[in-house]
């Protein structure tokens, strides 16, 4: 999402203008789009189709897990370490961190972490202090943080100790492999103004109530609050007081975002061009439609259009492949009072994966430009990470295998449809909870505004017809399917959900080192369908645990076997449209960009 470390973790930008600049051709977009480029005082860029920026505060919530966010969030306030892939390789960019080093105990059991001598916006320095009020905020709120996970951060963390302005020390509850900790756990740390911040109203004193568990939950609600007011964003004070290379110009409801040039950045990554203007578009085609018009100097097309590839480049635009670290996949519910007991029987799930034909809809809907996944490791690129056993396609494609999975299990196809006819536990029947005459019938919420997801979505339709499962198909924007796909209780009206899809970009882009935590550990803050199986839970402990390349490839193989999601084809990021003479920068493979980056070469 992402979504999303999404949710937590990633995605794209901005714009200016009217859509009656260019007539009719861009009546789908939403966020306005800029008269023709040329100012190389700014640059235009297309966020993806119906990811609408909604968030502005650097801690995420639930519901506000589009990527977006996140990358936009960061130009204003630098994480404590940006780990990302904004040199063409993924590692710790320090010209855009506000940690210069981190120097882990022998023992592994602690770190120390020194501090640049950095500014924020309004003159004051960026201290230790203003790293313990994230930190004591996160520790008083961590059931409210999107990227909570249990026996995570910030439970890894037993203490915080200041040693001056510009040193402090995190104490682990035990040792850690070095790599995740500071990949996946110590990059999430959002340094964030305490001066500014420390309070429970506008009018308010800034004090130190963020050091008492009641005073964090009061600043807490305050700043979350305030994050909600989307149209208050650019006027509201909170969020002038920055750190990173720009700051707010506009934040617009329908998703146009200006960020504008902060004059008093003192880090190693200031802006190149003054101002970046993030455009939304509702649809693909909309956003294709502004290119074609020069409205939009960095942008994407389908990868089904490809083959006018040349009608964009005699624009004077070069088209780069934007591949990404990341997995793609639809979540079950296993909560769903429905399906739930369905979903739960691995043999059901097993029917299901061997009813995608990743293979074909890899090369023919996606035009090339994705790649099967066959477990929770991206398979796009070479790693240490991916064991054999998940890059042989454990459930290769068979329609007639599916049908036989379900036939042998106590289903008998009805009108077209299987149904349970043999309930009960053991060789033959259905299985625990599943109840004589259930039907096996799927529905899905899937992310509208992508052609190929529309295509995927009936492509599977077709396909699981031929095994007997019916799936129905419901679309709605990103946000909408994250904020109705959450974790629920069988007996919570909000539980109805079986099935959700929003990775049209791909579903989970990963830090460097990816673990499941988050996505599949009991109770993990992105496990959006409640999956748990207490032998993945000890493999997921490992992998951050302990420093051996084995336990990954344990995890890897377990979870290709044990299907916690329905793997899909995972698509390039995007295929990008960039205008010719604007460069400066790698497209980051864990899908964040980077606006202070960009520059006109020429």
């Amino acid at each position: 999402m992402s979504p999303a470390r999404t949710a937590t973790r990633r995605r794209r930008a901005l714009v200016a203008g009217a859509c009656a600049a260019v007539g009719v051709l861009l009546s789908g977009c939403t966020g306005g789009v800029s008269a023709p480029s040329g100012s190389k005082n700014e640059i235009n860029y297309a966020l993806p189709a119906n990811f609408t920026p909604n968030w502005i505060v650097p801690i995420g919530t639930p519901g506000h897990l589009n990527t977006n966010n996140s990358s936009i969030s960061q130009a204003m306030w630098e994480p404590l370490i940006a780990y990302d892939g904004s040199a063409g390789e993924i590692g710790w960019n320090k010209d855009n961190s506000l940690a210069t080093d981190a120097e882990f105990a022998a023992d592994n059991k602690s770190v120390t972490i020194t501090l640049g001598d950095r500014h924020w916006s309004d003159g004051e320095p960026v201290t230790s202090r203003d790293v313990e009020f994230w930190y004591n905020l996160v520790r008083a709120n961590k059931k409210a943080w999107a990227s909570y996970s249990p026996g995570k951060a910030p439970d890894v963390w037993t203490s915080f100790k200041t040693l001056d302005d510009r040193h402090f020390t995190l104490e682990f509850d035990r040792a850690y492999n070095r790599q995740w900790m500071l990949a996946d756990e110590l990059s999430m740390i959002r340094v964030m103004p305490q001066h500014a911040w420390d309070k429970t109203s506008d009018s308010g004193p800034v004090s130190d109530l963020d050091r008492t568990a009641a005073g964090a939950k009061k600043v807490w609600t305050y700043l979350i609050d305030a994050g909600k007011k989307i149209s208050h964003y650019a006027s509201d004070p909170l969020w002038k007081t920055v750190s990173g290379p720009y700051r707010l110009k506009s934040f617009s409801t329908s998703g146009r975002v200006e960020l504008i040039e902060n004059e008093k950045y003192d880090g190693g990554g200031a802006a190149h061009v003054k101002q970046i203007n993030l455009l939304s578009f509702t649809t693909v085609a909309a956003e294709e439609n502004a290119l074609r018009a020069g409205t939009v100097d960095y942008g994407y097309i389908r990868a089904s259009d490809l083959g006018i590839k040349k009608s964009f480049t005699d624009l004077g635009y070069h088209v780069e492949r934007w591949s990404g670290w990341a997995v793609t996949y639809m979540p079950y519910n296993f909560n769903n009072p429905e399906m739930g007991p369905v979903f739960k029987q691995l043999y059901a799930r097993q029917a299901i994966q061997k009813s995608v034909d990743q293979k074909t809809l890899s090369e023919v809907l996606y035009n090339g430009t994705a790649v099967p996944t066959y477990g929770p490791v991206p398979q796009g690129q070479p790693s240490a990470f991916l064991s054999e056993e998940q890059k042989a396609e454990p459930y290769p494609f068979s329609n007639s295998e599916a049908r036989k999975l379900l036939t042998d299990h106590g289903w008998t196809e009805q009108d077209g449809t299987m149904v349970c006819t043999s309930p009960g536990e053991g060789a033959g029947h259905c299985g625990e909870g599943v109840e004589e005459g259930t039907e096996f019938r799927m529905r899905v919420l899937a992310q509208s505004g992508s052609t190929e997801t529309d295509n995927m979505m009936s492509a599977l339709q077709s396909s699981f017809e031929e095994t007997g499962i019916d799936f129905e198909i419901k679309t709605a924007p990103v946000n909408s399917v994250l904020s109705q796909t959450g974790q629920c209780e069988p007996d919570d009206p909000a539980c109805k959900w079986q099935l959700s899809f929003f990775g049209s970009a791909g579903s989970w882009y990963f830090p460097a080192y990816p673990s499941g935590d988050a996505l599949f550990a009991s109770g993990g803050g992105s496990n959006f369908g409640n999956y748990s199986n207490p032998e993945v839970d000890r493999l997921i402990d490992r992998t951050t645990t302990s420093s051996s390349s084995d336990a990954m490839l344990a995890y890897s193989k377990a979870l290709a076997e044990d299907l916690p999601v329905i793997w899909l084809p995972e698509p390039d990021y995007q295929v990008s449209v960039i205008r010719n003479g604007l460069g400066g920068f790698a497209q980051d493979s864990l899908a964040n960009f980077h606006p202070a980056m960009w520059a006109w070469t020429k």
